[in-house]
């Protein structure tokens, strides 16, 4: 197998033809400018965010420039249960009877300030939402996944996911149970399925949540979301095939 560094990634134009891809966090920053990728380059798309609003917007632009026509799903993984994933799985199922892709890309940033001082509260939502959550989904989801004869999970992480850093609280162990629960899922798929699981890395991108992290820096100095989508094509599409179980970083 060739590998192929993907921060330079080309995608070819139909690279994701055919292929049916979820991706979480939609409705804005980093999910929407991967969601609207991935549809130029010819995937289905399922939308899934927790403001109605903003995926009917994605959605008319994606059926405005002529690709082809996504699925919304409104879902607020801050509170969703059980039987809403359930039903979503369900719903998936009956219009697709698979899925290609599942890009975990919805998170949130919580608070900075030191563990001793860290709000009980706020840390649960924030292990709920950035962890928890994708554990769920991608639970319910395996069994599509399984339908698929190349499917890719990409897990969202971050530089504080891999070496702590202070003051990052619940979104930092949030994102290194992200590493490992990718890490443990890549090992638990790699020889018996044929889907793969890597965790991908954007970097400072000029995102609200970077805003909420770095109030004093100029957001004109961070990339912006379309600029890095480089290695998430290169992760959804066949020229990643065989690789499994890796953290990759946009830039």
């Amino acid at each position: 197998m060739t590998r192929i560094d993907p921060k330079s990634y080309r995608a070819p134009p139909e690279l994701l033809a055919g292929r049916v891809i979820l991706v979480t966090g939609a409705g804005e920053g980093i999910g929407r400018a991967a969601a609207a990728s991935f549809a130029a380059h010819g995937a289905t798309l399922v939308l899934l965010g927790r403001t109605a609003s903003r995926l009917e917007a994605l959605y008319q632009e994606i059926r405005s420039a002529g690709h082809a026509e996504p699925a919304i799903a409104v879902l607020d993984l801050a509170n969703a249960q059980g039987p809403a994933y359930f039903d979503l799985a369900q719903r998936l199922q009956e219009r697709y009877g698979r899925l290609d892709g599942l890009l975990h890309n919805a998170a949130i940033f919580g608070d900075r300030s030191p563990i001793e001082q860290y709000d009980v509260g706020t840390w649960q939502q924030v292990m709920h939402v950035d962890l928890t959550a994708p554990f769920v989904l991608t639970q319910v989801l395996l069994p599509l996944l399984r339908q698929s004869a190349d499917a890719s999970i990409v897990f969202t992480t971050s530089g504080v996911g891999r070496r702590g850093r202070a003051y990052w609280g619940a979104y930092a162990v949030a994102k290194f149970g992200i590493e490992g629960l990718s890490q443990v899922l890549a090992d638990e798929t790699r020889n018996t399925t044929r889907i793969r699981v890597n965790c991908i890395n954007p970097g400072a991108t000029r995102t609200r949540m970077r805003r909420k992290a770095y109030p004093g820096e100029d957001p004109a100095s961070r990339p912006e979301p379309a600029a890095i989508l480089g290695a998430y094509l290169y992760l959804m599409g066949p020229d990643s095939t065989g690789v499994t179980g890796e953290s990759l970083d946009c830039q």
